[in-house]
């Protein structure tokens, strides 16, 4: 099996880099009960050993691909010693979601737990966007929760003589000769499909004179799972344009629409199989929807989304077929990729993994009372934040009966707190007529309007 990376995930690490930021995904468990260390120590143990068990390796040439080896050493485990309130929770994974990770020199991951000061305690789990997408990522943790150690011998680190590994990357930088060359004639059609298609060219973004790093609001959302079908099917629709539609009302609320008033999302697809050794194996399709009907009426929406999976299928984002040049640009150029590589400034990112594998929720071996997964950017700043326009992302699964929906958002130039993103989450709420908790955990439901 090749350790070469594929090309999507060679891009998410350049781009990475290129940015000076990490993105990751999160996954929270809270239990109202004791957890099991024994047993949490044994999950840690397995994700030791598991899919998550990898490091990216450069390429000794500066236009060859990167590899995938083993890690020399492995995250410990962090158990805080000092309960907190649970109130303080929130704080807390944040802290969390700016552990250093770094996939390239480790670690890629790390598992935490903290006991609340009421009983019962919380758990977060970090890890590189650059390991894996949240797909990936829910299969690696039901395996190692039952116990699994599926992870592939890849090489180890610096095993390659320098010699070795710059006759091999030419070889490979040989091979995909054919599909740099398609990628090229690819690159001149789009230029030429869009000269003059815009008019004028877009003025750049006026940057804020200090950069600063920034802490993106997050918000948390709980549907009773009974409750959000219901009301799905009630308005025409399904779960996932219910979530869709969800997405659109929210980014109306913050002001991320168009100057007609439509909203553009950006819907992940998971192309993951059997066997899939990517970290990242999803493509994106946009579609532009009409937020206004949305609390109302779904049939739009979801007209909307099956067109979009049927252009997905028949006319590939032509953004993926120049993929095979990303090796061959300078990394100096790569801050230039942040807003290509994030779809448009005014997109409206929606990700939904569906009916997350029950195992998931048992990293101690029981089930925990609640779980979320989060999409998050660690090193954030106001310039990499203004270059993008802003951001509004949705995560959205189900378990245990409930669907979650995670959140995070920001508007340059606009008030940005968790208090302000968690009231326009509820006003949204009650637009749908759904009652949902919200925020870690709300002991009493918040009740939209009926």
């Amino acid at each position: 099996m090749s350790n070469v990376l594929d090309l999507v995930d060679h891009t998410f690490f350049r781009v990475e880099r290129a940015a000076r930021m990490t993105s990751l995904i999160q996954c929270v468990w809270v239990y109202d009960g004791v957890v099991d260390i024994d047993g949490l120590r044994q999950f840690h143990r397995h994700l030791q050993r598991g899919r998550l068990a990898r490091r990216i390796e450069r390429s000794p040439l500066p236009f060859g691909r990167h590899r995938w080896v083993s890690p020399n050493d492995q995250p410990d485990l962090e158990i805080i010693q000092s309960p907190l309130p649970r109130e303080e929770f929130d704080a807390w994974l944040n802290e969390q979601a700016n552990t250093p990770l770094d996939a390239e020199h480790g670690p890629g991951w790390h598992l935490a737990m903290l006991p609340f000061t009421d009983g019962g305690a919380g758990v977060s789990l970090v890890a590189s966007h650059c390991l894996t997408d949240a797909v990936g990522l829910c299969e690696a943790l039901a395996d190692e929760a039952c116990g699994y150690d599926n992870a592939i011998n890849w090489p180890s680190a610096e095993s390659r003589p320098r010699w070795r590994a710059i006759r091999e990357d030419a070889s490979q930088t040989v091979r995909d000769i054919p599909g740099i060359g398609r990628a090229f004639v690819a690159a001149a059609r789009f230029v030429r499909r869009n000269r003059g298609r815009a008019g004028s060219p877009s003025p750049a973004p006026v940057l804020p004179a200090a950069v600063e790093s920034i802490t993106v609001p997050t918000g948390t959302v709980f549907v009773d799972a009974e409750e959000w079908d219901a009301r799905a099917e009630s308005l025409g629709g399904t779960s996932n344009t219910l979530f869709a539609a969800l997405a659109a009302r929210l980014a109306q609320r913050v002001g991320r629409v168009a100057t007609d008033g439509t909203v553009t999302l950006t819907m992940a697809i998971n192309q993951r199989m059997a066997g899939d050794t990517r970290a990242n194996a999803i493509t994106n399709v946009d579609f532009t929807v009409d937020p206004a009907p949305a609390a109302t009426d779904l049939r739009e929406i979801r007209a909307a989304t099956k067109q979009a999976l049927i252009r997905s299928q028949e006319e590939p984002d032509e953004r993926w077929a120049l993929l095979p040049l990303v090796p061959l640009v300078p990394e100096r150029l790569g801050r230039r990729w942040v807003g290509a590589a994030t779809n448009s400034a005014a997109s409206v990112g929606s990700s939904n993994v569906g009916a997350v594998n029950p195992a998931v929720n048992r990293p101690d071996g029981t089930d925990a009372d609640h779980f979320v997964m989060r999409s998050l950017s660690a090193g954030m700043t106001t310039a990499i934040m203004h270059q993008l326009g802003g951001l509004l992302s949705l995560l959205s699964g189900r378990v245990r009966g409930k669907v979650f929906v995670s959140v995070v958002a920001y508007q340059p130039d606009r008030l940005n707190s968790n208090d302000d993103l968690q009231q326009r989450i509820s006003s949204v709420l009650s637009e749908f007529s759904l009652t949902a908790t919200i925020g870690w955990p709300c002991p009493e439901p918040v009740s939209g309007t009926k």
